[in-house]
Parts: C-alpha cells; structure tokens; sequence
C-alpha cells in the first residue's frame, strides 16, 4: 500500500481518498456498508460537505466508532461569518465529532485573507485556535484563485481538479503546492466521468508526493476497483497504461465541460454538465444509455436555450457554453 502526507499537516494516508458527493444517492444502510468497506479496506480519509445534503450525517452513523483511526475533511460554502460558524456547528453535529481535521472554504469567487473585510479566513483561523479545525483548506475551479492561495502561504491544503487532462499550468500549480509544502486534494480526476480507465487515473496521480485523489464512489464495484489500485500499484511504466493515457489526452483535452456544475440551476431546464459534453460520453459509454427516450428529450433542451449569460457567468474555466451546447446537440443527432 502507498502512503503519501498532506504537505505541512502532518496527515499520512494511502493514495485513495473517498470522495463523499455519491452517497447522497444512497439509502442510509448502503451508504453504510460501502463507508464501512472503504474503512476496512484501508481507506482513511473521507472529502464531504456541509452542501452535500446528507452526506456528512452518513459519514457519521458510519465511521463516528472510528473516529480517531480517520481523518474528516469538509467544507463551508457560506460567504459570511455567522453562515460559517453556523455550517461548523452542523457539520460537527452531523459527523458526531468535536473537531474537523481540514476545514475548507468551498469554492470563494475570490481568495480569503486576514482583514479582508469578508471575515472568513479570520473566523476559520479562530475555529482552529479553538481546536474545533486541525487545519485550513480551500477549494477552487479557478486557477488564478488556486494559485493565490498557493502564494498566500495562508492555506494546508489546496483541493482543485487534477488528472492526466489538466493542462501545462494546471500541473504547474501541482508543482508549486509541492514547493510551498502544501497539500493537494484531487477532486475531478476522472475528469467528471470522461476518464474511464480508473488504473491509468490512479498511476497519473500516484507520481506527486503531495497529492491525495478524492474518489468520487457510489457503487462496491467502484470501491472495489480503487481498493485493487492500493495494493497492485498500476504504473505509469505500464505500456497500455501510457498508452491509454496518450489516447485520452490526445481526444479528451482542450475545451471540455468538467461538469463542476456552477452554470446550474439553467432557467431553460437544460442539463447542462452532461448536454455540453454528450460527444465524448457518446464514445465513451454504451449508446444506449445516451440514445434514450429520456436522453433525447433531454437533449432537445438545448433548443429552448435563452442566450441569458447564466452559465457562462458561473463557468470557472470561461467555456462558451451555449456554443457548446449548440456543438454538442448538433453531434447528437447524427446518432440519433
């Protein structure tokens, strides 16, 4: 088993993070029972948040009899103090915890600092002297934001989207984290489902010191993969590993819905994470699945698009999103 430490924290885990959005689609008891495997399989550290629903309380009735073996990290989406004291207190009730081992401000349109006049990044630093947080995170879709906070030398942990799609600068962050003894939770490195190869994906990210990946699981299968990963140790030395890499770079990379979700709710009512990128799930995945009645309607949606600027405000890479759209229903029907 690989283990790895997240940069000045001290915390040493293996090389899988489970990534807790899925469970909210999971009744209590299968929640359960995949957190417990997980657990039980080696797994030590869980990524939730106070805006995951349900996701914390399950993490709770699951591993709270374990709580000193783990380590917690989850998030605050609040914009102001009283919303972030008021997350803390909730998220500690939900886990059954009295301290939580990252605590991250999740996704600010900017980078917190003391006396900023927003008070987040003073209230999060007077959490931890309080010992109810260890350590003080971030996340973020924006590089330029990722890279302040690299800079800012304010911030243990950065977690950003990392995978073998990132670009040149992308991978430049990665390396100036490891230079300022910072650690990096990888969120997104199946690039939101367009990565189906998980084996190419753990190799990928198993090469950074200060990189912990936080897979998104839903299903044991999916567990079970990722749980194979830890004791077989693909490699990128793998021939069909490099050249599964090689093959996804050169059709996956440029300008691609990550599928973060920011341009949501749509006021016309399209799906627009899945819609602005159904050519490449549509060669990636059974058509069946995406040449469904259900689909289709689905993607007819896109039709009724207003032009209103929605998502491409809210988009953290600048995507021409309607354009996307457009290319994508276009590229549909040729398969219809």
């Amino acid at each position: 088993m690989e283990y790895m430490t997240l940069g000045s924290t001290g915390i040493t885990v293996n090389k899988n993070g489970f990534g807790a959005i899925p469970i909210q689609r999971l009744s209590d008891s299968e929640a359960m029972f995949i957190l417990v495997k997980a657990y039980h399989g080696g797994i030590t550290f869980f990524d939730t948040a106070r805006g995951y629903t349900d996701s914390e309380k399950k993490i709770g009735m699951a591993l709270s009899g374990v709580r000193n073996r783990i380590h917690i990290a989850t998030k605050t989406h609040s914009r102001d103090t009283q919303g972030f004291w008021n997350d803390l207190k909730t998220s500690l009730d939900m886990l059954k915890t009295d301290y939580i081992d990252i605590y991250q401000l999740h996704n600010p349109p900017f980078c917190p600092k003391p006396g900023d006049g927003s008070g987040l990044y003073d209230a999060i630093a007077e959490a931890k002297a309080q010992g109810k947080v260890r350590h003080i995170g971030i996340t973020n879709h924006r590089l330029d934001i990722a890279l302040e906070a690299a800079e800012s030398g304010l911030y243990e942990i950065i977690q950003y989207p990392v995978s073998y799609l990132s670009s040149p600068d992308e991978l430049e962050f990665v390396s100036l984290c490891a230079k300022n003894n910072i650690g990096v939770l990888a969120m997104k490195a199946l690039a939101g489902g367009l990565i189906t190869n998980s084996a190419a994906a753990y190799a990928f990210l198993a090469q950074y010191d200060n990189v912990l990946p936080i897979w998104g699981i839903q299903h044991e299968n999916e567990l079970d993969e990722f749980l194979y990963h830890q004791e077989f140790h693909p490699s990128l030395s793998d021939p069909a590993i490099k050249l599964e890499i090689e093959h996804d770079v050169k059709e996956l990379s440029g300008d691609y819905c990550r599928g973060c979700g920011y341009c949501l709710p749509c006021p016309a009512n399209i799906e627009i994470p899945t819609s602005a990128r159904i050519s490449k799930l549509l060669r990636r995945a059974a058509l069946s699945v995406w040449l469904s009645d259900d689909w289709k309607d689905k993607m007819n949606r896109v039709n009724d698009c207003l032009e209103c600027g929605h998502c491409k405000e809210h988009c953290p890479y600048n995507l021409d999103v309607p354009s996307l759209l457009k290319e994508n229903l276009a590229d549909y029907k040729t398969f219809c």
